[in-house]
C-alpha cells in the first residue's frame, strides 16, 4: 500500500513539473498555471474585497524563492510564467498582471498571460529586445499602456535622475541570450538609447519619512523603484511600497534574504546600508 501512496505522489509531481505549452508561446509547468487561476478565482469569489490588490496578491508569495534569470532559460524569446522561482522584477511584474485580472474579474490563465505579455514587454510584442530590461523603459511602457501611473509630486519628489544607461550594450557576454544572439545588440541599443538623456523626479533616500505628506504621496501595493549612482544603470531593485507603524517597508523578492519577504528594515535603513543606491521613484497600478 506505501509503495502505491508513494507511487501517486511521485506521478502527480512529475505531472505537475512537466513543461506545457497549452498556451502558445508560453512557457510554464502546469503547477503555474493552476496557481494562477486558483489565486484569480479565490479573488473573484471574495465578498469583502481587498483594500488593494497589489498587497493582496503580493502577500500571496511570501516565502517564494528568489532565483534570478528565469526568464533565460530558453534559446528564443518567449513568454515565461513562474510563480515558483522569482527576482525582484518577475515578482513585481507577476503580482501586476494578477491585479490587472481582479480588477477586470479575469480567471482564465490566458487573460493573465495577455497582462503579463503587456506588463513585460514594449507594447505586448514578445521579443528580446523589446522585453523592458531597464525599469526606466518598464515604467515609460506602462504608464503608455495604461497600466501604471507615474507618481512625480514635488514635494516629496524634490531630485531629478538623468538616464544614462549602457550596461546591457556593453556587458553583452553577461546576458547568457544576448551573447548567444549578438544580432540583437543594435535593438538593446536603441532600448536604451529611447530613454538616454531623460530626466524623472525622484526622492532622495535621505528624504524618505514616515510623515502625513510620505503616506498621501505613496500608498500601499504602489511600486518602487531603487535608483542607483552605478554607472550604465538607472535602478537596482524593485518592490511593492508596505507601510508599517513604524515607516515605509519594501514587500520584495529579495536576494539578501533569498526569497519574496516584507522586508524587516524600514525602506529608509535598508537604502542607508547600500551606497550606491541613491533614493526612490514610484508609480501606481491603475
Amino acid at each position: 500500500m506505501k509503495k502505491i501512496h508513494s507511487f501517486i505522489v511521485m506521478a502527480l509531481a512529475c505531472w505537475l513539473a512537466m513543461p506545457t505549452f497549452a498556451q502558445p508561446g508560453v512557457v510554464y509547468q502546469r503547477q503555474d498555471s493552476l496557481k494562477i487561476t486558483s489565486l484569480l478565482k479565490e479573488a473573484k469569489a471574495m465578498k469583502q474585497k481587498p483594500a488593494n490588490w497589489m498587497m493582496w496578491f503580493g502577500r500571496k508569495f511570501a516565502g517564494v524563492p528568489y532565483v534570478g534569470g528565469t526568464l533565460d532559460k530558453t534559446r528564443e524569446e518567449v513568454l515565461v510564467v513562474n510563480t515558483r522561482q522569482l527576482d525582484c522584477t518577475t515578482y513585481v511584474e507577476l503580482v501586476t498582471a494578477l491585479t490587472m485580472c481582479a480588477k477586470n474579474q479575469e480567471t482564465s490563465f490566458a487573460s493573465f498571460c495577455n497582462h503579463l505579455k503587456h506588463v513585460r514587454y514594449i507594447g505586448g510584442n514578445v521579443e528580446y529586445a523589446k522585453r523592458q530590461h531597464y525599469f526606466t523603459v518598464w515604467l515609460n511602457d506602462n504608464v503608455k499602456e495604461g497600466i501604471v501611473r507615474d507618481i512625480q509630486a514635488n514635494p516629496p519628489f524634490s531630485a531629478i535622475q538623468t538616464i544614462q544607461v549602457n550596461w546591457m550594450s556593453t556587458h553583452p557576454a553577461s546576458y547568457k541570450m544576448l551573447a548567444a544572439h549578438p544580432q540583437w545588440l543594435s535593438g538593446i541599443k536603441a532600448l536604451e538609447n529611447s530613454i538616454n538623456g531623460k530626466k524623472y523626479r525622484y526622492i532622495p533616500k535621505g528624504e524618505i519619512k514616515n510623515n502625513a505628506l510620505f503616506r498621501k504621496t505613496i500608498h500601499d501595493g504602489d511600486i518602487l523603484l531603487i535608483i542607483t549612482k552605478k554607472k550604465g544603470l538607472d535602478t537596482t531593485h524593485i518592490g511593492i511600497a508596505s507601510w508599517h507603524q513604524d515607516g515605509l517597508h519594501l514587500l520584495n523578492a529579495s536576494s539578501i534574504h533569498k526569497k519574496v519577504i516584507d522586508e524587516p528594515m524600514t525602506l529608509y535603513t535598508y537604502m542607508q546600508k547600500h551606497p550606491s543606491q541613491i533614493g526612490i521613484r514610484a508609480c501606481r497600478v491603475l
